[in-house]
């Protein structure tokens, strides 16, 4: 079924802002910190003459890179408000995968060739050197534990293993890269030939650690705390709107101190037996309000089921805001808003505050998994905008996610920016049907909420 609602009325555009620098800043930050770090390796070394020197000094560099790529990863995740709405919890998502394999990589070039190239200079064995290594040298058990961890972690966070966890599994395993990495840190000042005798190179280390320890402690444990004391936010209803599908209503004290826009989400602790333990994300589906928040959320697991039996003045805590899925990205004068099931969410609070020329096309499974409908057709019909509803079933109304049936609903759709939000599979057969109607990758905005 295709459904065309309300034609559009044209409206004067508020002026794109101009691109951020902020994701340019940051990177050339990471990429100045590894020079950095292996310009201290090559004033530590003067000379590189044996096989063992080769390899012992490969793996000096490797363990510097891999200690460093530890903090900044850590970093990335911090949810730091600069890089989370300026560079976005998508985009930083995926440095930290990118970052994550490469830093374990390093880190195992870094134990392999230490031990190799140690074996050679004591004309020991591998086995014997890693036994010694691991035993007789300081902290080495600690750091062997966390070489373990990390690694251990790793393998969870493989896509095909994290397919079958729960979101708060796989959460809460991430946890162990934080013990990892203390018990990681000593090792490195006791043992590490670039920091052994160099107290100012130390101080820097400590720096460095000290620094990202204080931005998680903060951003990720503190602010959540005092935010939760401060708003007190609580549940004030639960309706349903579609089948499997809930609109928790909330209220709460100082709101707009948030700073919460459209299109952003949170990640919501329930102060409920069963939902306590666990913060998950979930996007505002409404524009926030001074005294009210609302998030619209799909049964899609044990969490998610659970709101629908959220009863009235249940206490809430929200992490949050966070993401860069707002109006700020917008730069193009036409704008479509392209949902697939749930992810409809941020994209109707979008839908009701984006200036401009906007459309969306909305699609799901059966008319009845339409959820937010009768607000959708009102929103278009207060501001002349223009809806399109697809659906897959009866398959006689079915519309293939292809760049020819875009072009069928939105002729012009080259000149359009998009917002993109919806499951894996159906945000992947639109980046590469919104690609080939000729769509910059820079116009398509789209965002996950992982970790």
């Amino acid at each position: 079924m295709t459904a065309l609602s309300h034609p559009r009325r044209g409206g004067a555009l508020r002026p794109g802002r101009p691109p951020s620098f902020v994701p340019l800043l940051a990177q050339a930050a990471v990429w100045a910190g590894a020079a950095g770090v292996l310009g201290l390796w090559w004033t530590g070394t003067p000379s590189v003459v044996s096989p063992a020197d080769w390899l012992t000094g490969a793996g000096r560099i490797t363990g510097l890179l891999a200690g460093y790529g530890c903090a900044v990863l850590v970093a990335l995740m911090a949810r730091v408000p600069l890089l989370d709405h300026r560079v976005g919890t998508d985009r930083l998502a995926r440095w930290h995968a990118m970052g994550g394999r490469y830093t374990l990589s390093l880190l195992l070039a870094h134990v392999l060739l230490i031990i190799w190239g140690y074996a050679l200079a004591s004309h020991s064995g591998v086995v014997h050197q890693t036994t010694t290594l691991v035993l007789h040298y300081p902290d080495m058990l600690k750091a062997t534990a966390a070489f373990l961890l990390l690694m251990a972690t790793a393998v969870v966070s493989a896509r095909a293993a994290r397919r079958r966890m729960s979101y708060e599994t796989w959460h809460y395993l991430h946890f162990a890269t934080y013990l990892a990495l203390f018990l990681a840190f000593g090792h490195q000042l006791s043992n590490g030939a670039d920091f052994v005798g160099h107290r100012p190179v130390q101080l820097a280390w400590y720096a460095l650690y000290l620094g990202v320890a204080a931005l998680l402690a903060w951003y990720r444990f503190l602010l959540p705390v005092r935010r939760a004391l401060r708003h007190r936010l609580r549940v004030a209803d639960v309706r349903r709107e579609a089948p499997g599908v809930v609109s928790v209503h909330l209220t709460g004290r100082h709101l707009t101190e948030l700073g919460a826009r459209s299109g952003q989400f949170f990640r919501w602790r329930f102060l409920t037996p069963g939902l306590w333990w666990t913060a998950n994300p979930y996007s505002l589906s409404a524009p926030p309000l001074p005294h009210h928040l609302r998030i619209t959320v799909k049964e899609a697991g044990g969490h998610s089921a659970a709101l629908a039996g959220l009863r009235p003045g249940t206490r809430v805590w929200a992490e949050g805001p966070y993401g860069s899925f707002t109006a700020r990205r917008r730069r193009a004068e036409k704008v479509l808003l392209l949902a697939g099931g749930v992810g409809i969410t941020p994209l109707r609070a979008l839908f009701e505050t984006l200036p401009g020329e906007v459309t969306l096309l909305y699609r799901a499974r059966r008319p009845e998994d339409l959820a937010l409908r009768s607000e959708l057709d009102a929103i278009a019909a207060a501001r002349g905008a223009t809806v399109h509803y697809v659906v897959d079933e009866p398959a006689v109304h079915f519309s293939p996610l292809t760049a020819r049936a875009l072009h069928r609903l939105i002729p012009d759709l080259a000149a359009h920016e998009v917002y993109l939000c919806g499951p894996p599979g159906m945000t992947e057969a639109a980046r590469r049907a919104l690609r080939g109607a000729g769509i910059p990758r820079r116009h398509i905005h789209h965002e996950s909420f992982e970790f």
